[in-house]
């Protein structure tokens, strides 16, 4: 299936976006998470793309988004994606999905602008403030800790992105070979630009910011719009994880399992995350 993809940069209040779009109809926007980019959704775009008007913006310091020294808590992101969807497109309602970091990113949008939201996917991740400590503590996530550290990350990472990134790719999908070489190349090639692996880290060091905004939004009441909540099954996959925390924030949460995927589902099962997806949008 042809995949005509239309590249676009656009200047916000703080950033520089770099987004693709593809397609026509209602929209969607597909909010990627560390260590990748837009490029993560390129599996699922084709189809997408045949009943929808698919936006994947890089999110803020990310991919080929500008890079500023601050304002990586998601509710912060999550205005630069506002900024996107409704002051640069003119858009009023839309699907939202996101994976990883992007999670966190779409649910802040959703609950800060609930009336513009049609519906929410999250794919494998938990959200900071939902009551557990889930998000930081699970299954053995080393990482979050040491990149939140200051300075020490950016010293050992410098002029090995490659390995860095290139590890996390192959141990949080099922297997080694689950993540294309022609993505893992442009995750490399995005994540050795400077300031990229400062605006990765910094997306973790946001996290307390994250749980108190969160906070505040879900005193704010649940979620009352459709949400679908997806974790892989293996190898680093969030499981029954990502349902259990979407309930205590949202209201109307459809869970499932993606069998035989880690963490990266939209890469390693494509098929599974559009059976998923397409019949979720379909009813809603």
């Amino acid at each position: 299936m042809t995949l005509n993809l239309e590249h676009h940069f656009v200047t916000l209040p703080e950033v520089t976006m770099h987004y693709v779009t593809a397609g026509c109809g209602a929209p969607i926007v597909l909010l990627h998470g560390f260590p990748q980019t837009w490029f993560e959704w390129r599996p699922i775009m084709a189809e997408l793309a045949q009943r929808y008007r698919v936006i994947a913006p890089d999110l803020r310091g990310l991919g080929d988004t500008s890079r500023p020294q601050s304002g990586y808590d998601k509710s912060t992101i999550a205005g630069d994606v506002w900024s996107l969807l409704h002051d640069h497109l003119g858009l009023r309602r839309f699907h939202v999905v996101g994976h990883d970091w992007g999670g966190p990113v779409a649910y802040a949008l959703t609950a800060l602008h609930r009336d513009a939201a049609q519906t929410l996917t999250i794919l494998d991740v938990t959200i900071p403030g939902d009551g557990t400590d889930v998000f930081s503590t699970s299954q053995g996530r080393w990482h979050h800790a040491f990149h939140r550290t200051a300075d020490l990350p950016e010293a050992l990472v410098h002029g090995r992105e490659d390995i860095y990134v290139r590890w996390f790719l192959e141990n949080f999908a099922a297997h080694k070979g689950a993540i294309s070489e022609t993505a893992k190349a442009e995750y490399v090639r995005a994540y050795a630009q400077p300031g990229a692996m400062r605006a990765g880290f910094s997306y973790y060091r946001a996290i307390p910011q994250d749980m108190s905004h969160n906070a505040e939004l879900i005193a704010a009441g649940k979620l009352q719009m459709p949400v679908l909540a997806l974790g892989g099954s293996e190898a680093f996959g969030r499981a029954e994880l990502v349902e259990q925390s979407l309930r205590a924030v949202a209201s109307n949460v459809t869970g499932g399992i993606v069998q035989g995927s880690g963490h990266f589902v939209p890469e390693e099962k494509p098929d599974a995350l559009l059976e998923h997806l397409l019949a979720f949008l379909a009813d809603n």
